[in-house]
């Protein structure tokens, strides 16, 4: 009896363990955007890479990717440059390798035994070049989880005197003013001292997923409740 009393205790450990890892939080990234985007992955100083940053996701939906966090803490951001050349050739993009550029920023602490606390933002400090929304999915902690970001086309308007025109003659990015940006975009930062007027305090998230050009956001009952309509592509 005691025999089986242990083992059964060792499966439970087992499978509480293996639940553990299956919870970890993961960063997926996902293009809606009618053009291709290669996502760049930068870890902040002293954390390590998890993307190889070769990745080109194809847009209309097609092009998605996922990446592992470290099991302790990750600290990075997210751009998606645009029109790269071929042969794997990313340093040649017209977007996306510096400013102006849209940022997502990222950060994941795992604290030892307790559940992974997310801190997310999209800043356009640097300007602007694509849309992106970060939505946390699978949340298994609750707290507050607002998917945050832009998800309008800042390209169309921006300021004759501020726009990046690409090889094709059209304006890939932005480099606008804060004005403009909180403006159209209340849920990003638009200067170093900026915050969204959501709060934030997300626990255990799944997942945190970045969707470039996601087609719009909307508001919950509650304004700090915000989710996006294309939160489970």
């Amino acid at each position: 009896m005691a025999k089986q009393l242990a083992l059964v205790l060792l499966v439970a450990v087992v499978a509480a363990a293996a639940t553990s890892v299956a919870a970890a939080t993961k960063l997926t990234l996902h293009n809606l955007c009618p053009y291709p985007v290669w996502p760049l992955v930068t870890p902040n100083t002293g954390f390590p890479s998890i993307s190889g940053n070769t990745a080109r996701l194809d847009g209309g939906g097609r092009g998605l990717v996922s990446y592992d966090f470290p099991a302790s803490f990750w600290a990075g951001r997210v751009v998606a440059r645009t029109g790269c050349g071929g042969g794997g050739r990313l340093a040649r993009c017209e977007t996306g390798n510096a400013p102006p550029a849209t940022v997502v920023q990222l950060v994941v602490h795992s604290p030892e035994g307790a559940q992974d606390l997310a801190a997310y933002s999209v800043s356009l400090v640097d300007g602007f070049n694509v849309p992106a929304v970060v939505s946390p999915q699978a949340i298994a902690g609750g707290g507050q989880c607002p998917a945050l970001g832009c998800a309008a086309d800042l390209n169309a308007g921006c300021p004759r005197s501020q726009r990046v025109v690409g090889a094709g003659g059209a304006v890939v990015a932005c480099r606008g003013t804060a004005d403009y940006f909180k403006a159209r975009c209340p849920l990003t930062r638009t200067t170093g001292s900026d915050v969204e007027p959501v709060p934030q305090h997300c626990l255990a998230p799944g997942e945190l997923k970045v969707v470039f050009c996601q087609p719009s956001m909307v508001a919950a009952a509650v304004p700090e409740l915000i989710r996006t309509v294309v939160a489970n592509i």
